[in-house]
């Protein structure tokens, strides 16, 4: 399983703005520059945290995007989960019907844990944390 380009740009995204005042607006330009995102991948990308309720978007001179909510209160699921749907690491995982093998199946079980693991560590896992570790990482490169 893979994410999409398209959610690991949201994700770089996301976390630039958890960087900033919550508040404060930063134009889509300098994410795109900033994070090395095409432009036109962003505006889509804008568009869809923005109607999710991840990000407030304001057009204008002064316009730009900042986060809806504290970035303790994203997490890394709520962007992938945004940009590219549930994750589902095979199809008998949401409905054991599908699987010609059924309850005899002695993979599923591995999938379902697996699965559950990877959405719980997701989950788990917000920008307000991500932040710090960015920020920290920053500053252990930096030369004394």
């Amino acid at each position: 399983m893979q994410i999409t380009r398209q959610a690991d740009y949201a994700v770089r995204a996301v976390l630039y703005l958890a960087e900033h005042e919550r508040t404060a607006r930063v134009t889509t330009a300098e994410i795109g520059r900033e994070q090395q995102i095409p432009l036109t991948f962003l505006a889509k990308i804008v568009a869809q945290l923005s109607t999710a309720g991840i990000i407030r978007s304001t057009r204008g001179s002064h316009g730009g995007v900042c986060l809806a909510m504290p970035p303790e209160e994203i997490s890394l699921l709520d962007i992938v989960e945004v940009i590219d749907g549930p994750i589902e690491l095979n199809e008998c995982v949401a409905d054991r019907s599908l699987c010609a093998l059924g309850d005899s199946c002695p993979v599923r079980s591995i999938w379902c844990n697996a699965q559950a693991e990877l959405v719980d560590r997701l989950m788990r896992t917000n920008f307000g944390v991500l932040a710090a570790l960015h920020h920290k990482a920053d500053l252990v490169l930096e030369p004394a």
